[in-house]
């Protein structure tokens, strides 16, 4: 039986400036990902690996990351593994190409690795009876995503799969389904920055394996890549799809409410009882908040640094409205309540989210509110 190892958007070399300091131990991370997913295509006697794009972060990665890409690559040629890749919309095939500035394939070793082109869309991979098609035009995937097979001069080959750096949908960069349907392959090795999915759309299988190490860390899961398996069966061809996680960045969100912190060290404690150094962790601090309660949620980032890969506080909190009776209004402090809380109440009505002026308000009503009751207040 022909088994495949599918994989996409690896983005080595990507910076990571939104993780700051973490961001060495992310690329690190997305290095030991491909190595993982090396692994188990070994492990698991593939006849081919396909990278459908996106293999480096762009097209000024340092050498550096392509020998370190290169030699994972050449444990596959070693291990008699073909590799057949097509660039993405990060390291695109231009004038400045990674692929044009270095050789990867000489890199790689022998004829083993196969960049698909314009100029080269297509390699009959003759040993497994497969032949790979990379897009006729990489700069416009929809709707005509593969080269024609019937107006090309290609092979016969018993297994058709295409390689595409696209996701099904209609917008601009997608692929359709209907033009997938319409391909004659028998599998769509598709990818971008998508969480793992598949389908089927007509006779065609497709397939995104999602990202070996999740770069843009908007899916809760861990980094996989996909196993197909092509069988030609009697009563007709199958590919049965396997997703294999080879990742271990996550990425997930803690919503806090505020009405139920004691503190800003109860907030920190709330965070250090989830730590985990391979996390990615959004916080998300709402409700309403108590006068005296103070939270500086960059300082709780700082008290959480090393616990997790990054922790991210995004404070929706917000101030209450007065509560009990209010001071007569022919005092400064009752006339105060009464006009801040007007002009809030008039932004907030009918509004799905508050807009930033209604928060303002809440703020400033609740530092009067201290102010005017004689508390100190730090501004």
């Amino acid at each position: 039986m022909l088994r495949l190892l599918h994989t996409a958007n690896v983005r080595l070399g990507a910076r990571h400036e939104d993780l700051g300091d973490a961001g060495a131990a992310m690329r690190e991370r997305q290095h030991a990902a491909l190595r993982a997913a090396v692994d188990a295509a070994i492990g698991e006697r593939v006849g081919a690996v396909l990278v459908a794009g996106d293999l480096f972060d762009s097209n000024t990665a340092s050498r550096r990351t392509v020998e370190r890409a290169a030699a994972e690559l050449a444990r596959l040629a070693a291990a008699g593994i073909r590799i057949v890749l097509v660039p993405g919309d990060h390291d695109p095939y231009t004038r400045a190409s990674v692929y044009r500035s270095h050789d990867l394939p000489g890199l790689v070793g022998g004829d083993m690795l196969t960049v698909l082109t314009p100029a080269a869309p297509w390699v009959l991979l003759e040993a497994l009876g497969v032949l790979v098609v990379g897009p006729a035009d990489p700069a416009r995937p929809s709707p005509g995503p593969f080269a024609d097979l019937t107006g090309v001069a290609v092979p016969p080959a018993a297994w058709r799969v295409g390689v595409l750096h696209a996701v099904p949908g209609d917008g601009p960069g997608n692929v359709r389904e209907t033009a997938l349907a319409a391909s004659g392959l028998d599998y769509a090795a598709l990818g971008g920055e998508a969480a793992a999915s598949s389908g089927r759309a007509g006779t065609t299988t497709w397939a995104v394996p999602g990202s070996p190490e999740p770069v843009s860390l908007r899916h809760d899961g861990p980094g996989t890549v996909t196993l197909a398996a092509f069988d030609d069966r009697p009563d007709g061809k199958s590919v049965r799809l396997e997703s294999r996680v080879v990742g271990t960045a996550r990425h997930g969100v803690l919503a806090v409410d505020v009405s139920g912190l004691a503190s800003q060290e109860d907030l920190v404690a709330r965070l250090l009882a989830v730590a985990d150094p391979g996390l990615v962790l959004d916080v998300r601090l709402t409700g309403e908040r108590p006068d005296d309660l103070v939270l500086d949620p960059a300082a709780a980032e700082d008290a959480v640094r090393g616990r997790f890969l990054r922790a991210r506080l995004d404070d929706r909190s917000r101030p209450p409205l007065t509560a009990g009776a209010l001071p007569p209004p022919e005092t400064v402090l009752g006339a105060f309540i009464r006009n801040i809380e007007g002009r809030i109440a008039e932004l907030e009505a009918g509004a799905a989210e508050p807009p930033d002026e209604a928060a303002e308000l809440r703020e400033i009503l609740r530092m009067g509110r201290r102010l005017l009751a004689g508390e100190a207040v730090a501004l």
